[in-house]
């Protein structure tokens, strides 16, 4: 059973920054993609970075130079640190996890709020 927990959402100003991380349990960190992905109220679940188990990394049009993601293989956590942040930014954040072998081997966390307000 792999369990992914994240943490580190909260209230920030427009340009401001915020991280928020994923802690994994239950599986080998290492064997698996990550993702960030966010949903606002009414819209769909989208895709805002990836980073592969080797370390090779994917954003969204809309964050790419703003956000970046990494990941602690030591720690089995993954990283999402947004700067400039505009209110658009605002959603759940999203952790999952994809067996680099078997996608069908996919988890998601419970997400963490987001929110650009000034």
């Amino acid at each position: 059973q792999v369990q992914l927990v994240e943490s580190g959402g909260g209230l920030v100003q427009p340009g401001g920054s915020l991280s928020v991380s994923c802690a994994v349990s239950g599986s080998s960190f290492s064997l698996y993609n990550m993702g960030w992905y966010r949903q606002a109220p009414g819209k769909q679940r989208d895709l805002v970075a990836s980073i592969t188990n080797y370390g090779r990394t994917s954003y969204a049009d809309s964050v790419k130079g703003r956000f970046a993601i990494s990941r602690d293989n030591t720690k089995n956590t993954v990283y999402l640190q947004m700067n400039s942040l505009k209110p658009e930014d605002t959603a759940v954040y999203y952790c999952n996890a994809e067996f680099i072998s078997d996608s069908s081997r996919a988890y998601w966390g419970q997400g963490t709020q987001v929110t650009v307000s000034s």
